[in-house]
């Protein structure tokens, strides 16, 4: 069912057609997209995007950003102009902050409010309503902001007001999270002191990297045999700074699976953002024995991309390590659906974090993959898909509770499965890949 009770559900369904062939360049990452906004705000004058993904995760965090005191003008496709207020200047919010889907907006902004002394409103639609605030919440607390009201189990409506002397803490964050991270380093943004946070295992650096991006003083050292320990100095002169965003990994996966499965198939993939933290499912594909080749690298706004001319192949079953996940949280159910196309069986390991996505992911990709006719299994937090060597029967309904990727993965496999895949609403796919569709059917897909 669509996100707003109001609106009718749009189903879609996908079917086998002919190899897929062309190039294509996916839509800005949703990461940076939402970070380059809130960057802007936090900056005195003006900050220049290119490349903004302008899905309505992003766009519900301009909003917020617009609501805080930042005037914000899109001067053409993808480019954005934003004058900010600067930290420790941001104005109380006239009207609740609706989130729509965008966890990742609100857990950061949650971080902004929390750094300074406004009350805001923090709201969305009935899937973010279901998902848990309480880690963002609990180190926002020890700096001083303070929960006025909440749903149960800390979700939202959430009110959260927030301190003008935030206090610079050293947190440990109980999952490799980077929302957890940012909203710290945010809210520590305004402190008069260092503000310190400590990773187990590292998560994806965007935050780290455009603070450096925008001045602020930010120190990375190991920690254990696989974390980090970033300190932030607080109080910095934010300056205003152009942002060009890269092409998001999590939705070139969707085009780069379908080439993999799709017989005959040969594609380019332009500007993908190389990111080590974010290239899990690359690599996992590789071990599988994807044909992708690696070329063009090169430098853009401070990241790494590259493009990547992607091969049906003939995929093999591999062993997914749990520590690969804070690399690829979002591509597993994509990854899932390269499985199910794979000779042997595949296991991807430790997916806990995958019950409190925008749905229980786990679940639903099970489910997903029980409508397809692929034998599969969840053993703790383990998910076990046994491929048909390349052969799926296909032909369910799928249900995507409101979850866009679960939308995505599905009419995906049924780029390649013996019947069409069809899923039960299309509509929140708007939230991360707006031209999802458009941009398939230019490299050759079928949709009804």
């Amino acid at each position: 069912m669509s996100s707003n009770p109001n609106i009718a559900a749009t189903p879609l369904s996908c079917r086998r057609g002919g190899a897929l062939k062309g190039a294509v360049r996916p839509p800005g990452d949703k990461s940076i997209s939402h970070r380059a906004f809130i960057f802007g705000l936090l900056c005195r004058g003006v900050t220049d995007i290119a490349g903004l993904l302008e899905g309505d995760d992003v766009m519900r965090t301009g909003e917020a950003c617009k609501a805080l005191g930042a005037r914000i003008e899109r001067i053409g496709e993808g480019n954005w102009r934003v004058a900010g207020m600067g930290v420790g200047a941001l104005l109380a919010p006239p009207h609740p902050l609706d989130f729509g889907n965008a966890g990742t907006g609100s857990r950061l902004m949650m971080g902004v409010v929390g750094g300074h002394a406004v009350t805001a409103t923090f709201d969305g639609d009935a899937s973010l309503r279901k998902r848990p605030m309480r880690r963002i919440l609990d180190p926002l607390a020890l700096m001083g902001a303070q929960v006025l009201s909440q749903t149960e189990g800390g979700r939202c409506p959430i009110v959260l007001r927030g301190t003008s002397e935030p206090a610079p803490i050293v947190y440990r964050t109980p999952v490799a999270s980077a929302q957890i991270k940012s909203a710290v380093l945010l809210a520590g943004l305004n402190a008069p002191g260092a503000t310190t946070v400590i990773e187990t295992e590292a998560s994806r650096d965007h935050t780290e990297k455009m603070l450096r991006h925008f001045g602020a003083e930010v120190e990375v050292a190991p920690e254990g045999v696989a974390g980090r320990r970033i300190t932030l100095k607080g109080r910095p002169e934010l300056r205003p700074n152009p942002v060009v965003v890269p092409a998001d990994p999590s939705s070139a996966a969707f085009p780069m699976v379908a080439a993999l499965i799709t017989p005959g198939s040969d594609i380019t993939i332009e500007g993908v953002m190389m990111n080590p933290l974010r290239t899990g499912l690359l690599t996992t594909l590789l071990e599988m024995g994807a044909e992708i080749e690696v070329v063009d690298q090169r430098l853009e706004g401070g990241e790494d991309v590259a493009n990547l001319r992607v091969r049906a192949s003939a995929l093999r079953g591999v062993d997914v390590p749990a520590a690969r996940a804070p690399s690829m949280i979002d591509e597993y159910p994509v990854l899932a659906v390269a499985a199910a196309f794979a000779q042997g069986e595949t296991r991807m390991r430790g997916l806990h974090e995958l019950r409190v996505k925008e749905s229980d992911r786990l679940a639903a990709v099970a489910a997903g993959l029980a409508a397809a006719g692929v034998d599969h299994a969840i053993d703790g937090d383990d998910l076990i898909v046994r491929g048909g060597d390349g052969d799926v029967r296909g032909g369910g309904l799928v249900e995507t509770h409101l979850d866009h990727r679960i939308a995505m993965s599905f009419l995906v496999m049924g780029m390649a499965s013996d019947r069409a895949m069809a899923i039960d609403d299309s509509a929140m796919i708007a939230t991360s890949f707006p031209a999802f569709r458009g941009l398939m059917e230019q490299l050759g897909a079928q949709f009804a």
